[in-house]
């Protein structure tokens, strides 16, 4: 009896995380069959009838034997199609049709009944992965090739076709005419950037959200129906700056993960908004399958915008306390569990009641005490007491307008103040764990961070009292030291924690 070994290899993700794959073949003189085992889920399974058809019809059939595939380690689940090239390969490598295969090359792809290897998502963490694990070459689609380019230290060979991947590999096959497949063009951002000084009448508004753009803080925009919450929202992605390359690559490996393709690459902070009729699943990722990166990662490095914030469901508005806290999100699934980053901004709007005219004295409310506490009251407190930011957008009237007619600054100029103030903050923070005033420790305030001598009596004194909690001091001390970077001053005193006070009165 004979018997011939192959091995490739290929990537499994979890989450945005990968790891290097062993596929080992073993074909046999026994009656003909093909089984993969090594945990895999459906999808992978299949692949025995891709692999099959694929190979005949790229002139490269299998024997005639007993094929059986393992994917090793085989406590690791592997999901997806992405392994179906790498099976390929090993099959052929086993029967002595492709002798030049090796364990040090990976191959991702997905294989097409007519032999084609189609692009799969999640290529970005797959490259960084082969990376590290000191791969010597990856063999991919050449639809994916563009999404590759930006991983760099990794040698990438693009193919369009079963045939072409087994010829590269020392295949012998007879000619034969194959249509090519082409690469897909990367598509255009299609967000442009919002200018700021659009905004008038809303000076309140628009400090909330150049100190936002600052200091990396969450913040909520309260306000009637019409007074421009949204459209301050909007603002603030662009008054944020360019990404550097550790924090392109992290956002890039989400959005590979989530499906965007040649589009993965970006510069800009993203951002999401999903509709209120969002479930947690949506919002915080998951999935019955592979486990799919939610709207808080894909913001990851960006803005969550969450309009209409009430409107939301409670439990999936809770769902947020946790990676506003950690930067983080862990997806637990009887199949395992898969971490994403969560490192965005969040900024919600609402309404301050169902009708929107809550506290505004021209315009009658028709909500009861109980419907305004109880429509508020879906945003729970231990959520609104991570938002360092929570402002009262007024409405605007003309008199606003003709007050604040070119009293807003641009979109640029504002750019160059925060970039401004985030120099100084830098500076500061040099040599800690931290980049943003929102990230730093209340130890960090209440020792190196202290304020000025005196400045942190209203707070000390609404801790007393119990309007404040310890949770809400550190974040009215972190706005504080914004509101320090954006107007140059050392550190802290009695004027920018009560400024910082006022930019948390909202409720």
């Amino acid at each position: 009896m004979t018997t011939g070994i192959g091995r490739a290899s290929a990537i499994a993700l979890i989450g945005v995380a990968g790891r290097r794959i062993e596929v080992e073949a073993h074909l046999t003189s026994q009656l003909p069959a093909f089984s993969i085992i090594g945990l895999p889920d459906t999808s992978l399974g299949e692949a025995r009838e891709r692999v099959r058809a694929a190979a005949a019809n790229a002139g490269c059939p299998l024997p005639a034997r007993r094929i059986t595939v393992n994917l090793t380690p085989a406590a690791i689940p592997k999901r997806g199609s992405g392994f179906d090239l790498a099976i390929a390969m090993a099959v052929l490598a086993g029967a002595g049709i492709a002798p030049a295969v090796s364990e040090r090359v990976v191959y991702i792809g997905e294989l097409g009944l007519d032999g084609r290897v189609r692009p799969v998502v999640g290529v970005i963490p797959m490259l960084l992965a082969a990376r590290d694990a000191g791969v010597a070459r990856v063999v991919l689609p050449v639809g994916n090739l563009a999404e590759a380019q930006v991983v760099g230290g990794v040698e990438v060979r693009g193919v369009d076709s079963l045939r072409a991947a087994a010829i590269d590999a020392g295949a012998l096959l007879p000619a034969v005419d194959v249509e090519p497949v082409l690469p897909i063009a990367a598509p255009a951002d299609p967000r442009p950037t919002a200018e700021l000084a659009d905004v008038i009448g809303n000076p309140i508004g628009v400090r909330a959200v150049i100190a936002a753009a600052v200091g990396g803080h969450h913040a909520l925009l309260l306000g009637p129906p019409g007074a421009g919450k949204t459209m301050l929202a909007e603002r603030l992605p662009g008054l944020l700056p360019d990404l550097d390359g550790a924090a392109a690559l992290e956002v890039a490996s989400v959005r590979s993960v989530a499906g965007h393709g040649s589009a993965s690459w970006t510069e800009r902070p993203p951002w999401e908004a999903p509709h209120h009729s969002a479930s947690a699943v949506a919002l915080i990722g998951g999935g019955s399958g592979i486990l799919r990166p939610g709207a808080v990662s894909r913001a990851t490095r960006g803005v969550l915008f969450l309009d209409e914030a009430p409107e939301f469901p409670r439990a999936v508005l809770d769902a947020l306390r946790q990676p506003l806290e950690s930067g983080r999100i862990t997806v637990h699934r009887a199949a395992g569990a898969a971490e994403f980053p969560a490192r965005c901004q969040v900024l919600l709007a609402a309404n301050p009641c169902p009708c929107g005219n809550a506290g505004d004295s021209r315009q009658p409310c028709e909500c009861s005490p109980a419907t305004v506490r109880r429509y508020l009251g879906r945003i729970s407190g231990p959520l609104l007491d991570r938002l360092d930011i929570r402002v009262r957008v007024p409405r605007v009237t003309t008199g606003s307008i003709r007050a604040g007619d070119g009293a807003t600054p641009t979109t640029a100029e504002t750019r160059r103040v925060v970039a401004d103030a985030r120099s100084r903050m830098a500076e500061r923070l040099r040599g800690t764990d931290w980049s943003r005033n929102a990230e730093v420790a209340g130890t960090w305030l209440r020792a190196e961070g202290r304020a000025e001598p005196g400045a942190t009596a209203p707070l000390d004194k609404a801790l007393d009292l119990g309007t404040l909690t310890m949770r809400g001091w550190d974040r009215t001390m972190r706005l504080a030291w914004t509101l320090a970077d954006l107007q140059g001053v050392e550190r802290p005193a009695s004027r920018q924690v009560l400024d910082a006070l006022a930019l948390r009165s909202a409720l």
